[in-house]
């Protein structure tokens, strides 16, 4: 009797070669295209090659996001993805995502892809229709950062920020902005608050200001900065308690902070979207305040004084 195949499984599925696995985002374009176009040895489902589209779509998100969290967004299950990885050559999910990752941290081309994408819009042909759509994306934003940021976490870390001996603030290129923002409205309630100066003697000399129990406030997303991830670990290894504002949990510096609070940047802007970081840096600096009461009113009144003594002297 000749040998029969299970119920359920095709004649190809014994006979197909082994995919070639892919090790570039380019590998996985050209893949996912062979495959739309019925060509080569690998066949996957409507819904893989629409989970396969929307990854290599949105790269950095497939590169951030834990697996459950990326299948929440994509409308399927965790074991779908595993699934998929295992069909393109990978023994799971990890492998299959550390190829976008590397792609993120190489981030060569992030600003003008974003460039690209605003260019390739819905057709919006003037100004105020192109700041309307921006204005619904940071609304959208602001709104999942809210929705999704722990209560309990968020007091914790607003304490840290009131209670710590010494707090400092990091963050480079646009995150600059954020670290100085968020250093100086801390110091205008507290003393020995103030960003991270590495401007001078260096990020070493900096840190080496501060001791195990400190605060170091730390700010980066996609394209991540390498200085400031590498900041962030040597901190938390001395003992500092590193609260990280970035875009997932899933970016390299939530792995070394005591509180991490992500903020979606998806947004056609041709950098990182701030408009979400700022309110969270708002929210946290409006919620120290609160926690410092009257001792924070005095320091408030005191800076008012010596402002209004200066005034004086011009």
């Amino acid at each position: 009797m000749p040998h029969l195949n299970p119920p359920g499984r095709a004649e190809t599925d014994m006979t197909l070669p082994k995919p070639q696995r892919p090790d570039t985002l380019g590998d996985l374009e050209r893949l996912l295209a062979t495959i739309e176009q019925g060509e080569g040895s690998l066949r996957l489902g409507k819904r893989s090659r629409r989970v396969l589209s929307a990854m290599v779509t949105a790269p950095q998100q497939a590169a951030v996001s834990s697996i459950s969290d990326l299948a929440e967004r994509l409308g399927v299950s965790p074991s779908t993805l595993s699934r998929l990885a295992q069909r393109l050559g990978f023994e799971g999910f990890a492998g299959l995502q550390a190829v976008f990752r590397r792609h993120v941290t190489e981030g060569k081309s992030f600003y003008s892809d974003q460039v690209s994408r605003l260019l390739d819009g819905d057709g919006d042909d003037d100004a105020l229709a192109r700041l309307a759509r921006l204005g619904r994306q940071e609304s959208a934003n602001i709104a999942d950062t809210v929705a999704s940021i722990d209560g309990e976490a968020f007091t914790e870390a607003a304490r840290l920020l009131v209670e710590a001996k010494r707090v400092r603030v990091h963050g480079m290129r646009q995150f600059a902005s954020l670290a100085s923002f968020l250093a100086y409205g801390l110091g205008m309630l507290r003393a020995d608050a103030a960003p991270l100066d590495a401007v001078r003697h260096g990020v070493a000399d900096a840190l080496a200001q501060l001791e195990a129990g400190d605060v170091l406030v730390v700010a980066s997303c996609f394209p991540y900065t390498p200085s400031v991830l590498a900041t962030a670990e040597v901190a938390a290894r001395q003992g500092i308690r590193v609260i990280a504002l970035t875009d997932s949990r899933g970016s390299p510096l939530a792995r070394v902070a005591h509180h991490v609070f992500p903020v979606p940047d998806h947004s056609l802007f041709f950098s990182n979207s701030m408009c979400a970081f700022m309110l969270l840096a708002e929210g946290l600096l409006s919620e120290a305040a609160n926690l410092l009461g009257d001792e924070g009113l005095a320091a408030l009144k005191r800076r008012e004084q010596l402002i209004g003594e200066l005034n004086e002297s011009l």
